[in-house]
C-alpha cells in the first residue's frame, strides 16, 4: 500500500453523521438539559429559564425550517411540528411566569426523539 493510499482508507477524524443523527443530538443534548435544570428547579429557577430559553430557539429553528417551501417533510408532519413550536413558545412563557413546569416540554421532545430514532410519529 502506498502513502497516499493508506490515507485514503484511513479512519476518518470524526465519524460522519446524517442530519437527521445530528438533529437527534441537539434535540437530545437539549431535553437533558431541560430535564436537569426541572429537577433543580426550586434551587436554581434561572439554571430552567436558560434551559427553556435553549429549547424555545431549538423549536424556532425547527418551525423556521419546516416554514421553507422546500422543506421534504410531509405537509401534515410539517404543520404538526410548527403547531408544537407555537405550544413550546406559549408553555415557556407560562414557565417564565412560574406558572407551568417543564414536564409537558419535556415530553414533546422525547416524542420527537423517538420519531426520530423511527420508534413511532413524531407528533
Amino acid at each position: 500500500m502506498t502513502h497516499h493510499s493508506s490515507i485514503a482508507y484511513a479512519r476518518p477524524a470524526a465519524p460522519i453523521r446524517t442530519a437527521r443523527a445530528a438533529e437527534y443530538e441537539v434535540i437530545a443534548r437539549i431535553t437533558q438539559q431541560l430535564v436537569a435544570a426541572n429537577a433543580r428547579r426550586d434551587q436554581d429557577f434561572t439554571g430552567l429559564l436558560e434551559a427553556v430559553f435553549r429549547n424555545e430557539r431549538l423549536w424556532s429553528t425547527l418551525a423556521a425550517d419546516v416554514a421553507e417551501p422546500g422543506n421534504g417533510l410531509p405537509a401534515a408532519l410539517r404543520a404538526r411540528l410548527f403547531y408544537l413550536y407555537r405550544f413550546t413558545a406559549d408553555h415557556s412563557r407560562k414557565i417564565r411566569q412560574n406558572a407551568a413546569d417543564a414536564e409537558v416540554l419535556i415530553d414533546i421532545n422525547k416524542a420527537v426523539l423517538k420519531g426520530l430514532r423511527g420508534d413511532g410519529a413524531a407528533t
